[in-house]
């Protein structure tokens, strides 16, 4: 139950149409991960400490560059060199102290998915990569876990919901070619600083309505977005066996 202190601090969520107390209270028991706190994790984990959510996990093992200061707000510049995670605590638990925070100072390997991911309700890519993209669907698939995908390059970002339940689109619908993406893939692109704050801020938008119950979630559809012409698009995606069947073969090799 929220105390008085956390009524007052949630106060314009609560009394949103449809949202009260009640789904407060949802956001309060969850938990959720964030996979990378780069670009996109920094602006989700500010948001997701923010709102409320109970616990949260954020994994990452780089530290913070000179050039991450363009887009990573989470970072300062007397921050250069040290541990992403560790910086990102310190700041997340000034932010909000009701909130459990647990880091995990190591990226994501076919090794610690499985044992990791099991602990949270919702899994939140902050990935820049197709590799460990392709093991957290399969890691949620395989343990029923929903995913909140996002991806961004120079001007352009996409959001969608993977795995929201048996019936619905994963990673591998949209993405059925592992090969062919890991040969196209540009390592050094480029992004405007706002672009994954905007990506980001939505796959947040996504998790607690997921959390809460609200609103329309992007279950089946891929949002994609171009903040150069201001266009923003939404897309059907269609779940296929295959996919599904793909990424429970690969979890069964994960789990051996």
């Amino acid at each position: 139950m929220l105390t008085k202190e956390e009524q007052e601090r949630y106060n314009r969520q609560i009394i949103l149409p449809e949202f009260g107390i009640e789904a407060q209270n949802k956001l309060k028991e969850a938990s959720v991960l964030i996979i990378g706190v780069g670009g996109l994790g920094s602006v989700s984990s500010l948001y997701m400490v923010a709102s409320g959510i109970g616990k949260i996990g954020i994994m990452d093992n780089d530290t913070v560059s000179i050039s991450n200061l363009q887009r990573q707000v989470l970072y300062r510049e007397d921050e250069l060199g040290l541990s992403k995670v560790e910086k990102a605590k310190e700041t997340l638990e000034r932010l909000n102290s009701n909130v459990e925070i647990i880091t995990y100072k190591t990226f994501l390997t076919p090794e610690n998915a499985i044992s990791i991911i099991k602990d949270y309700d919702i899994i939140i890519d902050g990935t820049d990569n197709f590799k460990a993209r392709y093991l957290i669907n399969d890691v949620c698939v395989g343990l029923g876990k929903p995913f909140v995908y996002a991806s961004i390059g120079d001007y352009y970002g996409q959001v969608a919901i993977f795995n929201f339940n048996n019936n619905s689109s994963c990673y591998r619908d949209l993405f059925p070619n592992y090969d062919e993406l890991n040969n196209r893939e540009n390592k050094n692109k480029g992004v405007m600083g706002v672009l994954p704050s905007i990506a980001a801020s939505l796959q947040v938008n996504e998790a607690i309505k997921i959390i809460t119950s609200t609103g329309s979630p992007l279950i089946n559809k891929l949002l994609t977005f171009d903040i150069l012409n201001n266009q923003f698009t939404t897309l059907d995606l269609k779940p296929t066996q295959k996919a599904r069947e793909e990424s429970l073969e690969s979890f069964k090799k994960l789990s051996l």
